[in-house]
């Protein structure tokens, strides 16, 4: 339990210095782009290649892909009913229950208690849920939102293929299969590169932090966490108890269910013109909570 707690401690301090960056004018108000990039281009695709290299995947395991894609599949077809018939509201909900925030928040958690075995079902998780948060749940809205709008798988995988980590995740995947391995200094340098995504990545969190939007709208903030949450406690508890898999398969996709709502929400919220303050309100607030969920499950499972 101490070491447990000393890690998400340890999170916290990193995002909260990350907040008192921010706020004191310290780095640039913009800075979290530029983190982010960073996080995105550099520190987590070489995490991955680190943790590839060490573990051995099974064909099985791709079946992982499918569980983070249903994951995201259940919470838009939750966010269409919650919308109702107002389709504002309809595109609203969808962008904002659904896709998981992992690589920028869950990784460092599996990976610092799972080791290279759990970054692999992490980054296999993700690779089923970058389909939604890097485009489905997108072109979903819009087609809520539009009756005119349609569907486009497209769009989709060109953002998919410019994605770093998602590249890495295929690339590693597939070398993995076919039993190639990378030359020792090539994982060597992804290992030093790598062991700065868990700092990095509550950095970012802590410098991007924002808590805005209409006061008022804290009931409807209310009705999406606590559905979302409260389906990542039933999932939770099924993954761990349920499923015939091996432990720590079953405690990490125990933990992964926990993870926000997808980081790039708040971008496509704006960019279909919704309220974008009150879907970063809806992704900071989901972050603390993460961070409060994942700690205790990780408790109880370790």
């Amino acid at each position: 339990m101490f070491s447990v707690l000393m890690r998400a401690f340890s999170f916290t301090l990193i995002i909260i210095i990350g907040i008192v960056m921010k706020s004191t004018g310290f780095v640039p108000k913009d800075a979290g782009a530029s983190v982010k990039k960073f996080l995105i281009y550099v520190t987590l695709p070489a995490s991955i290649i680190a943790n590839f290299s060490q573990a051995e995947i099974q064909p099985a395991m791709l079946l992982l892909c499918l569980v983070g894609f249903a994951g995201g599949v259940l919470y838009m077809s939750l966010g269409w009913i919650l919308g109702g018939k107002d389709r504002d509201e309809k595109a609203f909900h969808i962008l904002n229950m659904s896709g998981y925030n992992i690589g920028n928040f869950t990784m460092p958690f599996t990976a610092g208690f799972f080791g290279p075995t759990g970054v692999v079902i992490t980054s296999l998780f993700d690779t089923g849920n970058a389909f939604i948060c890097l485009g489905g749940a997108y072109s979903v809205a819009s087609m809520a939102k539009d009756k005119n709008s349609r569907f486009s798988v497209g769009p989709i995988l060109k953002t998919l293929i410019k994605s770093a980590p998602f590249d890495a995740y295929i690339g590693m995947l597939i070398l993995s299969l076919i039993h190639v391995s990378l030359p020792a200094p090539a994982v060597s340098i992804a290992q030093l590169i790598g062991n700065a995504n868990a700092f990095m990545a509550m950095l970012m969190l802590g410098v991007g932090f924002k808590l805005s939007g209409d006061k008022k709208q804290i009931g409807k903030i209310g009705k999406i966490l606590s559905i979302r949450y409260g389906v990542a406690v039933v999932a939770s508890l099924m993954f761990y108890f349920v499923l015939p898999l091996p432990l720590e398969y079953r405690q990490t996709l125990a933990v992964l269910v926990f993870s926000p709502i997808a980081a790039a929400a708040p971008a496509f919220t704006g960019d279909l013109k919704g309220d974008i303050g009150l879907a970063s309100a809806v992704n900071s607030i989901s972050i603390i909570i993460s961070m409060i969920m994942i700690t205790t499950v990780l408790i109880f499972v370790l």
